[in-house]
């Protein structure tokens, strides 16, 4: 199974990615050793993991959810589909 999350980031910048384990990839993301993005912009808060079927949708939902303006990410994170985190590994 593969989910998309959103962070929050230091700086309140969003940030999204993929992964197969959430809990891990945040771990790395918090590490340092997760995106170039985020190591700057530390530390980071997971706010939203949705469930894809496979990589290939789960990297288009990503591309989606980048393209999403700021206000209309706070709007999916407040009403979209939210997963419990111990659910994502």
């Amino acid at each position: 199974m593969w989910y998309i999350y959103i962070l929050k980031c230091n700086d309140s910048s969003f940030y999204a990615g993929i992964s197969t384990n959430v809990k891990e990839r945040l771990k790395a993301h918090n590490s340092g050793k997760g995106s170039k993005y985020t190591r700057s912009h530390l530390p980071v808060t997971l706010l939203y993991i949705e469930e894809c079927d496979s990589r290939s949708k789960a990297l288009k939902r990503e591309l989606e959810i980048k393209s999403l303006s700021s206000a209309n990410k706070k709007r999916l994170i407040k009403h979209g589909h939210w997963l419990d985190v111990s659910l994502a590994t």
